[in-house]
C-alpha cells in the first residue's frame, strides 16, 4: 500500500467516534485486524470445500446423465474462479483501504435509505445458506448419531436444531472465531476428502467415467449457465469483500490479494466440484452425505467423514453466511452484534433449506442461486462503476456515516439500474449474472450521466 493511501487511511479512521452504529460497523483500524494471509488464505479454503459446493457439483447429473464432462467442468470452474477473484480483488479495495463493512459501502452508490434494499438482498439469501449448511451438517451429524446409538436415534431435524445453536454460540465472539474455526478445519476436511476421492477413484472408476467423465455434455448453453451458476454461486460473498477485507493485515498489494483469493478457491471450490459430480455419477444420489453413506461403507469411516462434514458446514458459515446478515440487521435494527448475530441462526433455523436439494436431483439449489445472482449481479456492478469510475477511489468515509451528510436518502440512478438489471437476467435465468452486471453497468452510467441533474449524489463524482 502507498504511503498516499496509508494517510488516506489513517484520516479516514477518524469517523470512529459518534457514527450512529453499532461499534461492530464503525471502519476497522490498522490495529484491530488480526487476520494474516496465512490465515486469510486457510480461511476460503475452508469456505470453499464444504457440501454446498459438492451438491453444485452433484447438479451436474440429471437422472443419472451428467450435462457436462469432467473437461467442460473444469474448463467452466477455471473461467469463473478467475473472475471470481478479480473482482474480489476490485470490491475488496475500499474495505481494505478504509475498514468500512459492506453495509456502510453500499451507502456510496445507494444512499442511506437506499442501501437498506440492496443489503437485505445479500442477506437474505446468506441466511438460506447459512440454513442450508446447517441442514446439510444437520444430516451428517445424524449419521454420527445413528452410529452411535446403533440405530436408535434417527432424527435430521434435532440434529439440525443443536448444530445451529453450536453455530450461534461460535458466531457470539464474532471474527476470532472465524479465524480459529478456519484454521482448524481447512487442513483436516481437505484430508478427509483426499481418502473419499481415493475410494471413489478405486472403487466406482467405471461407473464415474461412464457418467460423467466420458459423457458428451455441451460446450453451449448449459457450458455457459454452469459459469453464470457457479459465480451466481460466489456472487453474494464477493459483493460483500469488504466484511473480510477489513479484517486483514494492511501493507498487502492488490495483486497479492487477488492471489490470496484465487489460490485457495481453485483448490477448494475445484476438489469440492469433482466429489460432488464424482458422488452423483456413482450413487445417483444428489445430496452427498447420504451418497457418502454408500459409497464409505465403513461404520467407523462414515463416522470420521460425517463429523469433517459437520465442521465444513461450520466453517463455511461462520465465513460466508454469518456475518454478512448479522451487519445489515445491526445496521436496520441498531441492535448490538452478539444480538443480531442471534437472531440470524434463529432465522436460518426457518429457511426451509430441505427444500432445494432432493435425493433425485440437486437443480432447486441452482434455480435459487441463478434467481438472486439476477440482484446481485447488477449491485457489484454499481459498486465498481460507482467506486472507480465516477470517484476515482476518492471517497470521504465520514461522509458515509451521517445519518444528515450527502448520502441521505436514496439514488434513484443505482436503484432504477439495479431493477434494469435484474429485469433484463430474468429474461434469460440461465445466464442472470453476466446479464445483470452488464445491463445495470451501462444504465446506471446513462441515468447519473443524464438524468436527476440535480441529484447530490453526483458531489465527489466526475459529473459534479
Amino acid at each position: 500500500m502507498s504511503t498516499n493511501s496509508e494517510s488516506y487511511v489513517i484520516k479516514e479512521m477518524q469517523v470512529q467516534h459518534a457514527t450512529g452504529v453499532d461499534e461492530s460497523l464503525n471502519p476497522k483500524t490498522v490495529e484491530d485486524r488480526a487476520v494474516g494471509p496465512l490465515s486469510y488464505m486457510s480461511m476460503w479454503i475452508g469456505d470453499g470445500v464444504n457440501l454446498g459446493n459438492m451438491t453444485l457439483g452433484a447438479s451436474l447429473i440429471v437422472a443419472g446423465t451428467a450435462t457436462l464432462n469432467i473437461i467442460q467442468t473444469f474448463a467452466a470452474a477455471i473461467i469463473a474462479i478467475g473472475i471470481i477473484s478479480t473482482i474480489f480483488s476490485l470490491n475488496d479495495r475500499l474495505g481494505y483501504r478504509t475498514g468500512i463493512p459492506y453495509v456502510v459501502q453500499l451507502r456510496m452508490s445507494f444512499g442511506l435509505k437506499g442501501s437498506v434494499i440492496s443489503s437485505l438482498l445479500r442477506g437474505i439469501p446468506a441466511i438460506v445458506w447459512y440454513g442450508f449448511q446447517s441442514w446439510i451438517g444437520g444430516t451428517a451429524l445424524n449419521e454420527i448419531a445413528k452410529i452411535i446409538t446403533g440405530g436408535a436415534f434417527d432424527n435430521v431435524a434435532i440434529c439440525f436444531v443443536v448444530l445451529q445453536l453450536v453455530q450461534i454460540g461460535l458466531s457470539l465472539y464474532g471474527f476470532h472465531a472465524i479465524k480459529w474455526v478456519e484454521s482448524l478445519t481447512s487442513i483436516v476436511i481437505i484430508l478427509a476428502l483426499l481418502y473419499v476421492f481415493g475410494v471413489l477413484v478405486t472403487s466406482h472408476s467405471a461407473v464415474i467415467t461412464e457418467k460423467w467423465v466420458h459423457a458428451k455434455g455441451s460446450w453451449g448453453l448449459p457450458f455457459f449457465a454452469f459459469i453464470m451458476m457457479f459465480m451466481g454461486n460466489y456472487a453474494a460473498i464477493f459483493l460483500s469483500a469488504a466484511d473480510y477485507s477489513r479484517e486483514l493485515k494492511s501493507g498487502i498489494s492488490d495483486s497479492k490479494r487477488g492471489f490470496l483469493y484465487f489460490s485457495p478457491i481453485l483448490i477448494a471450490y475445484g476438489f469440492s466440484l469433482c466429489i460432488g459430480a464424482m458422488l452423483a455419477s456413482a450413487t445417483g444420489i444428489s445430496n452427498p452425505v447420504k451418497a457418502f453413506a454408500i459409497v464409505v461403507n465403513n461404520s467407523y469411516i462414515t463416522f470420521f467423514v460425517s463429523a469433517f462434514i459437520v465442521m465444513g458446514a461450520i466453517a463455511t458459515n461462520m465465513v460466508a453466511n454469518i456475518i454478512p446478515p448479522t451487519y445489515v440487521i445491526t445496521l436496520l435494527t441498531k441492535m448490538k452484534y452478539k444480538v443480531a448475530v442471534t437472531i440470524s441462526g434463529l432465522l436460518a433455523l426457518c429457511s426451509f433449506p430441505w427444500v432445494l436439494v432432493q435425493d433425485s436431483s440437486a437443480k432447486g439449489l441452482g434455480i435459487f442461486i441463478l434467481i438472486y445472482s439476477a440482484f446481485l449481479g447488477p449491485i457489484v456492478s454499481i459498486l465498481l462503476i460507482d467506486y472507480y469510475i465516477f470517484r476515482k477511489q476518492k471517497v470521504n468515509v465520514a461522509d458515509l456515516y451521517k445519518e444528515d451528510g450527502p448520502f441521505t436518502g436514496f439514488n434513484p440512478a443505482a436503484v432504477l439500474a439495479m431493477l434494469f438489471g435484474a429485469g433484463a437476467a430474468f429474461l434469460k435465468v440461465d445466464l442472470a449474472w453476466i446479464i445483470g452486471v452488464v445491463v445495470a453497468g451501462i444504465a446506471y452510467i446513462l441515468l447519473t450521466k443524464f438524468a436527476f441533474k440535480d441529484s447530490k449524489f453526483k458531489k465527489g463524482t466526475i459529473f459534479e
